[in-house]
């Protein structure tokens, strides 16, 4: 039995060391050392020994075993290594050269300013709140005192949904896509007491596509309500923001204006932080810059809201994140933000 053994041993070691390839390499590993290979069948033998010889010869098996064991490992190393090293060469590739990093992903200057404003309003107390894209009329327009013969309600202006519902000619669907983020307002005022501080952030859209308008942009709208906040309380919360947002040296003013959700309304100017208000191009020669609108919340928007007034008042603003982005980066059209050209958003790598 010994003298079997030794001969296997001598066998396996001489096809291990011959094999010129893994997968001839685990051919040999199977014959002698698999579950039906030739060690195996050896094995089974030791039954008709006497127990001493079983000690013995079992002794040297395992000896056997592992010498094989260990060459075959080994021997398997330096093939893969082998083929590795053809393989290599075949390619004709040095592995000594520095490897090529990949590019990573960036944020989207949008996205980026997005975050910046309402990280801004964090510093006052205002937290941020989202609602749908798909909204109905009443949050859209009737909560927020725009009548039903209000030019923003036509269809030129505002998408509709199709609900499926036979209409008269003229009469909408009460689903649109909204056209501003106010109605996270008025829904943010139904379902919570005051005061109130809130930002709300997200796409909005309107029918109308022009060098100057999208179809589809984006806003931050704020609103604030409490006891006793005045006109002097909207500026100073604007001027904080835009001083933090373009500069320092950057001064605000309010100047009338109308919407029906506020009274009184006023335009948001800011000093044109390129050219510090001497007349440039981005401010077309004015030295301030329009950045949106906003006013005191409206009377009949609280008593739409169920909202004592006026123990309760308050303000709101709205600004457009492409246009804030434009001069934010002194990018040249507004059209760049929306293309997706890989060379522009490039530019705003870190």
């Amino acid at each position: 039995m010994l003298a079997k053994i030794e001969e296997l041993l001598e066998q396996a070691k001489l096809a291990i060391d011959s094999a010129t390839s893994v997968e001839v390499l685990y051919e040999a590993k199977v014959k002698f050392l698999g579950k039906q290979g030739s060690f195996s069948h050896l094995l089974k033998e030791m039954g008709k020994l006497t127990p001493d010889d079983r000690k013995t010869i079992g002794k040297r098996a395992n000896e056997v075993r592992d010498i094989l064991e260990g060459k075959y490992a080994v021997r398997e190393n330096l093939l893969k290594d082998q083929e590795l090293n053809s393989q290599l060469e075949a390619q004709k590739i040095d592995v000594t050269l520095p490897g090529v990093a990949p590019e990573r992903g960036v944020l989207h200057p949008l996205w980026r300013v997005t975050k910046e404003m309402c990280e801004i309003f964090s510093r006052l107390g205002f937290s941020v709140r989202t609602g749908p894209h798909i909204e109905k009329d009443f949050y859209n327009f009737d909560a927020l005192n725009i009548p039903p013969d209000h030019a923003s309600r036509d269809l030129q202006d505002t998408f509709y949904i199709n609900d499926g519902v036979d209409r008269k000619p003229g009469d909408f669907s009460p689903w649109l896509l909204r056209t501003h983020t106010s109605p996270v307002q008025i829904r943010s005022m139904l379902t919570e007491k005051p005061p109130l501080r809130i930002v709300s952030p997200g796409g909005v859209y309107r029918s109308d596509s022009d060098m100057s308008h999208a179809p589809h942009f984006h806003q931050v709208e704020g609103l604030l309500i409490d006891q006793d906040v005045s006109m002097a309380d909207l500026k100073g919360t604007l001027g904080f923001f835009a001083r933090e947002f373009f500069g320092s040296e950057v001064e605000v003013r309010l100047r009338p204006s109308y919407f029906p959700f506020v009274e009184p309304g006023a335009e948001l100017d800011a000093s044109c932080p390129f050219c510090k208000s001497k007349g440039c191009g981005m401010c077309k020669g004015s030295g301030w810059i329009e950045l949106g609108g906003c006013g005191m919340v409206h009377p009949l928007v609280f008593k739409q809201v169920e909202m004592e007034y006026p123990k309760w008042n308050g303000f709101a603003f709205g600004m457009g994140v492409d246009r804030m982005a434009v001069v934010k980066y002194g990018v040249s059209h507004i059209g760049l933000l929306t293309e997706n050209d890989l060379r522009f958003l490039g530019q705003f790598r870190p």
